[in-house]
């Protein structure tokens, strides 16, 4: 038997790293969680995501931190 796959998901950059834009956490898994209203490939609200395009590198690592805290909640 082997293993289920792991759930994609993209990591935040590394603290500190001011070296590249801050990059999306989308990993193409785009489906809102009617409980949660977060998407369950992203972990971003529909207001975090649809703000990205427009956010400077600080909302943007705001959201990252956001994220973290969720995983870690056990958000899905």
């Amino acid at each position: 038997m082997t293993a289920a796959p792991r759930p994609v998901r993209a990591e935040p950059p590394a603290p500190g790293d001011r070296s590249r834009p801050v990059r999306s956490p989308c990993v193409s898994i785009c489906r809102i969680d009617a409980d949660s209203g977060l998407c369950t490939g992203c972990q971003r609200t529909l207001d975090e995501i649809a703000e990205w395009g427009t956010m400077a590198d600080a909302g943007r690592l705001e959201v990252w931190g956001r994220i973290v805290q969720r995983r870690e909640a056990g958000a899905r």
